[in-house]
């Protein structure tokens, strides 16, 4: 999608086979079989990330004895994602989708492999390391949904994409619940209860990488970047690293619908993370039992996820800007209804399902306005930038949550994220409104 031209050391290995003719493959059969391979990878190693995020900072918040740095727990897994997001791009890049998520699954398997050791010798400095390498799955995760769009057609590219970020409902709610079973296997293995989901973490990691090792072939990333060698791929290909990063940055700052769809993918990212980060400490602190909070996060998930299909459809038929818009007023309902709950458990599980829902529709409507509003040379490397730049701030809103929370309570955090829906709708109205006016 990016480039045509192949890397110096010979042919790109589209299927398996060298100097494969990328006209020959049925296309439509192969983005059937690429869909049903990242949707299978996605539930497994939903199971992880959704073990993990129910836990993560409670495990940080016991190591150090601190409600403030409970909140670093996640914000490392964010900024983990940051960092290696855009050299999993340029894997992908150069080696196919294929050697890029499996890079990214088998990152975060030493990462939960780093916390489990860590965490028997309760040693808090190395579980941090552990949380950041297990970021490589959200990066992972995230692109994954970029690979579904390689091959789709554009009026089904939000629809596509819906579908692998719909597959991680399973993996991802039911990950929360183990909690209590979490528990039980962490007395065997001699950690303490909160490390104990990250056992399942490094199974499904390891299972997540070996789908997509063995099953996803041929590459959709070198397939559709053979399809479109004539769309400036040879110059794009001759650059360097750096001067292909700072010209996506150029298409995007020059597109105000890159523009749009990238606020949504990073603002709404980072309300999705400073609330559901402090979520699970504010309901411990409210007498809330591991399964009470590993079902308040399962909502939450179900939120991101379950729905997406519904949201690809709507962004395919209504258009990106509708959804978007959407999404911004969904995550104000959601802080206020659970900045609102004190210590009633019922209004954040409702809060915690519309903040899912509402970042659903800034990612999934925001990733495809984003993807098609630039030329395919630099595609690759613009996905592996937003990644990076949704990431940091997420990582900024998780490292902040905490003292906020410490601070201002639940209400005031809630608050606070609540401030970052206001650009991000301001943006999309003017886009809407000068895009009709255009017409």
């Amino acid at each position: 999608m990016t480039s045509a031209a192949e890397p110096a050391s010979g042919p790109s290995d589209i299927s398996g086979t060298a100097n494969a003719d990328p006209s020959s493959p049925d296309l439509p059969a192969v983005q059937r079989r690429t869909l049903k391979v990242l949707m299978a990878a996605q539930v497994v190693a939903g199971i992880g990330m959704g073990a993990m995020l129910s836990s993560g900072g409670l495990l940080v918040e016991h190591l150090s004895g601190s409600e403030a740095t409970a909140g670093f727990g996640t914000t490392l897994v964010t900024l983990g994602a940051a960092l290696v997001s855009v050299p999993l791009a340029a894997l992908s890049r150069a080696r196919g989708r294929r050697a890029g998520l499996g890079a990214g699954w088998l990152t975060a398997t030493a990462g939960a492999l780093t916390v489990l050791v860590s965490a028997h010798f309760g040693r808090l400095a190395p579980t941090m390391l552990g949380m950041l390498l297990i970021g490589a799955a959200t990066a992972a995760n995230l692109q994954s949904r970029y690979a579904a769009a390689d091959l789709a057609e554009p009026g089904a590219r939000a629809g596509a994409l819906s579908l692998v970020v719909w597959s991680t409902t399973v993996g991802s709610v039911l990950g929360p619940n183990l909690s209590g079973p979490g528990a039980a296997v962490a007395r065997v293995v001699g950690v303490p209860d909160a490390a104990g989901t990250f056992v399942f973490s490094v199974a499904a990691f390891v299972t997540g990488w070996a789908v997509v090792h063995t099953r996803l072939r041929p590459d959709p990333l070198l397939l559709a970047r053979a399809r479109e060698a004539a769309d400036g791929g040879q110059e794009a290909q001759r650059q360097g690293f750096g001067a292909r990063m700072r010209a996506a940055a150029r298409h995007v700052t020059g597109s105000p619908a890159a523009l749009t769809g990238l606020g949504a993918l990073v603002l709404g990212h980072a309300v999705m993370v400073s609330v559901m980060t402090m979520t699970p400490v504010h309901l411990a602190h409210h007498g809330a039992s591991l399964g009470v909070v590993g079902f308040t996060i399962s909502l939450h998930i179900a939120g991101m996820y379950a729905l997406s299909p519904l949201v690809g459809k709507a962004a395919d038929r209504l258009g990106r800007i509708p959804v978007i818009l959407a999404g911004q007023g969904i995550m104000a309902l959601a802080t206020l209804l659970a900045g609102t709950s004190g210590g009633r458990q019922w209004p954040v599980g409702a809060g915690l399902f519309l903040l899912g829902l509402g970042w659903s529709c800034a990612t999934v409507a925001g990733s495809t306005l984003l993807s098609e509003s630039v030329g395919a040379a630099h595609r690759s490397e613009v996905q592996g930038l937003s990644d990076t730049l949704m990431n940091l701030v997420g990582a900024a809103g998780g490292a902040l949550s905490g003292g906020l929370l410490a601070l201002y309570g639940y209400g005031g955090l809630n608050a606070a994220a609540a401030v970052l829906v206001l650009p991000v709708s301001a943006f999309a109205l003017y886009f809407s409104l000068r895009t009709r006016s255009t017409r």
